[in-house]
C-alpha cells in the first residue's frame, strides 16, 4: 500500500485549494440551501437513510476483509471531493460540475458511494457553500445513490458485452455523472412545476439548462476516471484484482 501514498499529495493539494479559494456561495447543480420546501427536504433524507446504512455495512465488511482498504476508500472520497468541487459556468448564471463517483463505484460498488458521497456533500456544504444541509438528502440521492447505481449497471452490462475494461469504466463514470443531473432535474421539476405547461415541461427545462456544459464534462470525467483507475491498477494490481 506504500505505492498508494504517491497519489495523496496531489489529492490533498486539490482539497486545500478548493477549500481556501472557493468559499463563496455556489449556485451549482447541488441543490442549494433552503431551495427545497421542508416536506421535500425531509422526504429525500428519509429515502436516503436506508442506502446510507447499507453503505456503512458494506464499508465495515471491506475494512474487516483488509484494513488497507481504508486508504483506498479515502482516496476515492478525495477524488469525489476534488472533482465535484470544480464549478464550470453554465447558462443562467449557474454552474455544472463533475461528480467523481465513477472510481469508487467501479472499485467498491455503488453502496459504498452513498457513504463517501454524503461525507463529501456535507463538507462542501459547510466549507464551500456548495449545496446545503437541508438539501443534503436530495443531493445525496442524486449524486451518491442514483448516479452510482446507474453507472454500475452500465459498467456491468458493458463487461457482459465484452467491452474493454477502460471503455466500461469510462461509460460507468460518464453515465453516473449524467444520471446525477437527470435525477436533480426531476427533483426540481417535481417541486417546481411550470405554471403553464406542468411538471414534465419544468423537468425538461432544468435538464436543458445544464445540457450544453454537462455532456462534455461527463465525457471528460469518464476519461479522467479511466486514467486514475489505471494508475491505481498499475501500482496495486493485486489489490484491484481482489476488489473486483
Amino acid at each position: 500500500m506504500k505505492k498508494l501514498w504517491k497519489f495523496l499529495p496531489f489529492v490533498l493539494i486539490g482539497v486545500i485549494y478548493f477549500t481556501l479559494t472557493n468559499p463563496e456561495s455556489a449556485h451549482a447543480m447541488h441543490i442549494m440551501e433552503g431551495f427545497l420546501p421542508v416536506k421535500w427536504a425531509v422526504f429525500w433524507l428519509i429515502v436516503f437513510i436506508p442506502f446510507l446504512v447499507l453503505g456503512l455495512i458494506r464499508i465495515r465488511k471491506l475494512i474487516a476483509l483488509d484494513k488497507n482498504n481504508k486508504l483506498l476508500l479515502a482516496l476515492c472520497a478525495a477524488f469525489i471531493f476534488v472533482l465535484s468541487a470544480l464549478k464550470i459556468p453554465s447558462v443562467t448564471g449557474s454552474c455544472s460540475h463533475p461528480t467523481g463517483v465513477g472510481l469508487a463505484t467501479v472499485m467498491f460498488g455503488p453502496l459504498v458511494v452513498s457513504v463517501l458521497g454524503v461525507i463529501v456533500l456535507l463538507f462542501q456544504a459547510l466549507l464551500l457553500a456548495h449545496g446545503g444541509i437541508t438539501t443534503l438528502g436530495a443531493n445525496a440521492m442524486s449524486m451518491a445513490v442514483i448516479g452510482p447505481m446507474v453507472g454500475f449497471v452500465v459498467y456491468k452490462l458493458a463487461r457482459k458485452l465484452n467491452c474493454n475494461k477502460s471503455v466500461s469504466i469510462f461509460l460507468c463514470a460518464m453515465t453516473a455523472d449524467l444520471a446525477t443531473y437527470l435525477t436533480t432535474s426531476v427533483q426540481l421539476g417535481v417541486v417546481f412545476p411550470d405554471p403553464a405547461s406542468g411538471m414534465m415541461a419544468s423537468i425538461l427545462k432544468f435538464m436543458a439548462i445544464f445540457c450544453v456544459t454537462q455532456v462534455p464534462i461527463a465525457i471528460a470525467e469518464g476519461l479522467l476516471t479511466v486514467v486514475m483507475y489505471n494508475l491505481i491498477s498499475k501500482n496495486l494490481p493485486e489489490k484491484v484484482a481482489q476488489l473486483r
